[in-house]
């Protein structure tokens, strides 16, 4: 090996070298996410917890069908991110929907975002929260799915309409859920060394 290509092994190697400290103490400085992202999970904390009812989806004009659907939602780092999971099932107790998503606040755009896995999708969508509840939309063919969501009186209400331009919307899916009670899930029982 040449002395300017020992030179420059040398000099790099000190990079990498001075790099790798800054990286790791960056990513062990906050395990529990930010004090903004904790807050502003904050607005969301009414979902924790485990949720049962009803899920009413539209199979055609004048026609729907009506399954069992529970939610499961609970804290993970430290409260920065809510970690969701929504399951219908079949009357034979066979799963007939079945969603996972992460919710978290985003603080270089002061908003929160959806990240979602359904039917072999996945794909981030904003969220607003509102004083009630929270709404979020994503594409769909020819238009655009509209969920909303409010907490009124201890039941979770979710609409989701498929609304496209000039046409009134149209009711794809109905949620009615009531709080079951508390779940340790998904923080609970971590691995430890």
């Amino acid at each position: 090996m040449s002395r300017g290509s020992r030179i420059s092994m040398t000099a790099l190697t000190a990079c990498f070298l001075l790099a790798v400290p800054t990286v790791a103490s960056a990513q062990a400085m906050q395990p529990a996410g930010t004090a903004e992202q904790r807050q502003a999970m904050q607005t969301l904390s009414w979902m924790d917890g485990e949720w049962v009812g009803e899920a009413t989806v539209s199979m055609g004009p004048g026609q729907t069908s009506t399954h069992p659907h529970t939610e499961r939602i609970g804290p993970m780092l430290g409260g920065s991110i809510r970690v969701i999971e929504g399951r219908s099932t079949n009357d034979d107790g066979t799963v007939a929907f079945n969603a996972f998503a992460v919710v978290s606040w985003d603080d270089a755009t002061d908003s929160y975002v959806m990240r979602s896995y359904a039917n072999g999708q996945a794909a981030d969508f904003p969220l607003q929260a509102t004083a009630d509840g929270f709404s979020w939309t994503t594409p769909a063919r020819g238009g655009e799915m509209r969920y909303v969501t409010v907490f009124k009186d201890g039941e979770w209400v979710e609409t989701g309409d498929f609304v496209m331009p000039g046409r009134e919307p149209m009711r794809v899916i109905e949620l009615r859920l009531r709080r079951r009670g508390d779940t340790g899930w998904p923080a609970a029982d971590p691995v430890i060394p």
